[in-house]
């Protein structure tokens, strides 16, 4: 009589969904929030957009309201992370940024969302709060922190940098880490089971 091994033969181990979403980079689409002519909005996402380019976890691309760009829903729905840079206006944020924010429906779910507020004695801070229950309803997670600038015309130079360089510098660096920190996880968690189901 002959035996055999009842072993079972043992194969290589397959890729874990969602492992790769701790390596690959984070993918940060930057809103810029205001469509109004003479706007400041550009000079604030620029900057932005330049100390989150230099991270390089991070791939940076820019969403401007003003272009009314067609593929708006598509780049939500493929970003790993939102931050809106936003106004403030009569105490509460634009209409367009609300228009825009309404038209993309699950593309939104279980992603970070982090804001950058500017303008007068407020730096946009009552924007900010609005915007946290509109994307509390989206099922996003917004980020804590924030970037904001009170009477923002006057914070800037000729080339679009802070004349303080170093308060508006440390505030990106932490508003980002926190971004990076929820972004990894819950693109992992949407890549083992899209979210809601």
């Amino acid at each position: 009589m002959t035996l055999t091994s009842s072993t079972p033969k043992t194969e290589a181990p397959g890729p874990v969904p969602g492992e790769a979403a701790w390596t690959e980079p984070v993918r940060v689409e930057v809103i810029v929030g205001s469509v109004r002519e003479g706007r400041f909005g550009p000079v604030v996402a620029d900057w932005f957009s330049r100390r989150a380019s230099a991270r390089p976890e991070l791939e940076v691309r820019t969403l401007d309201l003003a272009a009314n760009p067609p593929d708006f829903a598509d780049r939500i729905g493929a970003a790993d992370a939102v931050v809106v840079v936003t106004p403030e206006y009569n105490h509460s944020f634009p209409g367009p940024l609300k228009a825009a924010i309404d038209r993309v429906g699950p593309q939104w779910r279980g992603k970070p969302v982090a804001f950058v507020s500017y303008g007068g004695l407020s730096g946009g801070l009552r924007a900010v709060e609005a915007l946290r229950v509109v994307f509390a309803e989206l099922h996003t997670v917004t980020v804590r922190d924030t970037v904001s600038f009170h009477m923002a015309y006057q914070r800037f130079d000729a080339d679009g940098e802070p004349h303080d360089k170093a308060g508006p510098s440390a505030a990106a660096t932490t508003l980002l880490d926190q971004l990076v920190w929820w972004s990894r996880p819950l693109r992992a968690a949407r890549a083992r089971s899209p979210y809601g189901q």
